[in-house]
């Protein structure tokens, strides 16, 4: 299956590949502009850089789903101002790429519709990393061309955060219109850009704009949250269908254009047996470098459709009847019973075959929560080293049906139930859990609809890196991010230790992986990174600081 990607994984870093990854005739040394930029050849190659510099599998303990075998300066509030940062050089690198394809493949001897296909590549990437920009820094400098050591706009102060939105919207519009539908992109191009993809996207930048200006009282908020409504729509009309498998998903099985609910993808591969890029996806789960908390764990519903605690981790009005009061726990697995059939899909239980054993609970490998996460994890890649080749999904359709669903909610305070079967029962339908939201359940039960759809997207995209930044646009980070991380229940037996050692144990026997008081978020300064002190220089202090950093 992945041969047919072969084009878009065996990229060298700063030199264009052809076809079938042979090295072009010119040696580096010789390259110019003169000998490329003439066929559509060269396009594509040149767009090809884009899609190696895509990050791809990546740990985020940021927020409170997930930590890592040590403290996170985020997270914990603890962080420095940077002299410098990849969050800031990166994304520009990468736009810098984007913007020397829109500048130079226009002399491309091909016609306006093939130039605009690869010029729609291009403008979608810049999108893309202003994105990555704007969410955690703000306003930043809006470039659209490529500078040079004498360029004015070294110097630029931060364009608006509107304007560098309207930007990005302006992109992918343009992308959108240019690119080919999920439909005529050929199976051996999977992995390339489709009007889907483009469409996506625009839906995720404008549900996270909208929401956060709604809650953080900053602009136009209902403007953005119809974009990411009509957006979301037409990826929903482009025949895309959720992968009956949701373990399936994150694993070999689920790669390829014949998964729909692939939108867009980092490749990797072709093969175990020929890996021109691999990952550690595997390796890093039983390191410990994503431990699941206690945090995400209480998210999940229980069998009956109903809570024991908010998406804020506080205990719920409403309490299903199976939630096990953490106090009266007995075995590690109590938290694991009669839950939302996802539970079990995204974390191992007491003996289930896990990282080369069956499961026993540990917080020696560095998983300071004793949970430990099974969603993406493969036996055979964890016998590898950094060449594992599961391809990443980054934009996948159950994300699109989520946004749809929460973009209708903030608009109005309200949702159909034919627009809850539409996405939340959709979801939960492919799990195999057979409680439908409803208006009429929500109000019998006491429900906030709101908590519910932000349950939803907490649940289905569970350790795929969207946690932090929904805490930062829901602007419930400050109550979030400053609570105790706690992980699984200890007992003798269980974990096969014959007492609780060196352990941090709570008064319910709980692990305490990190202690509220190593914890903290200032309202007034960490929805915002600082920006690097040498980019203020850099312009003249031209770029301000965030606030209170």
């Amino acid at each position: 299956m992945k041969t047919i990607n072969i084009a878009l994984v065996c990229l060298l870093p700063l030199t264009f590949l052809g076809s079938g990854c042979k090295l072009d005739r010119f040696p580096e040394t010789e390259f110019s502009d003169v000998n490329f930029w003439n066929t559509e050849t060269d396009l594509i190659n040149a767009c090809n850089r884009m899609y190696q510099e895509l990050p791809g599998y990546g740990i985020d303990n940021r927020a409170e789903d997930n930590i890592g075998p040590g403290s996170n300066q985020v997270s914990t509030g603890s962080r420095p101002v940077p002299g410098s940062s990849g969050d800031w050089t990166d994304p520009y690198k990468r736009i810098f790429t984007a913007n020397n394809i829109l500048e130079k493949a226009g002399k491309a001897a091909v016609s306006e519709t093939v130039k605009n296909r690869y010029f729609a590549e291009a403008r979608f990437f810049r999108a893309y990393n202003y994105f990555s920009l704007m969410q955690k820094y703000g306003a930043v400098p809006l470039l659209l061309k490529t500078l040079d050591i004498t360029s004015p706009e070294l110097s630029m102060p931060r364009t608006p955060r509107a304007q560098v939105a309207q930007q990005i919207y302006d992109d992918l519009d343009f992308a959108a219109q240019w690119l080919p539908s999920r439909a005529e992109l050929p199976a051996a191009q999977f992995g390339r850009l489709t009007k889907s993809v483009a469409w996506a996207f625009k839906a995720r930048v404008a549900l996270y704009e909208g929401t956060r200006a709604k809650f953080h009282n900053d602009g136009d908020w209902q403007s953005h949250l119809n974009k990411a409504v009509d957006a979301a729509t037409l990826v929903m009309a482009q025949g895309h269908i959720l992968n009956p498998s949701y373990s399936n998903q994150f694993l070999i099985a689920g790669e390829g254009p014949t998964n729909t609910e692939n939108i867009f993808v980092k490749i990797y591969g072709p093969s175990s047996a020929n890996v021109l890029l691999g990952h550690n996806n595997s390796r890093d789960l039983e390191n410990g470098r994503i431990a699941p908390t206690r945090s995400l764990l209480r998210q999940y519903l229980y069998t009956d459709g109903l809570p024991a605690w908010t998406t804020e981790n506080a205990p719920s009005a409403t309490k299903s009847a199976l939630f096990i009061p953490e106090s009266n726990e007995v075995n590690y697995d109590d938290i694991f019973k009669n839950r939302d059939p996802r539970l079990k899909l995204t974390l191992f239980l007491i003996g289930e075959q896990a990282y080369q054993r069956p499961w026993v609970p540990v917080t020696s490998l560095g998983s300071r929560t004793a949970f430990a996460g099974k969603k993406g994890f493969s036996l055979a890649d964890n016998a590898i080293n950094n060449q594992a080749t599961v391809d990443k999904t980054l934009i996948r359709y159950a994300e699109v049906l989520l946004i749809y669903a929460e973009a209708k909610f903030e608009l109005s305070g309200a949702i159909s139930d034919a627009d809850l079967n539409l996405t939340v029962n959709a979801l939960r339908d492919r799990a195999g859990f057979n409680i439908q939201l409803t208006n009429a359940f929500a109000t019998a039960n006491s429900l906030d609809m709101r908590d519910e759809i932000r349950r939803e997207r907490s649940v289905e995209l569970a350790l795929e890196n969207f946690r932090y930044d929904d805490l930062i646009r829901w602007k419930t980070a400050e109550v979030v991010l400053p609570q105790e991380i706690l992980g699984g229940k200890f007992n003798t037996t269980d974990w096969n230790l014959p007492n609780p050692g060196s352990l941090a144990l709570n008064a319910n026997g709980i692990v305490i992986a990190e202690p509220a008081s190593a914890r903290a978020f200032r309202a007034d300064r960490d929805y915002l990174y600082p920006i690097p002190l040498n980019e203020i220089s850099l312009s003249g202090n031209n770029v301000v600081q965030n606030p209170n950093w």
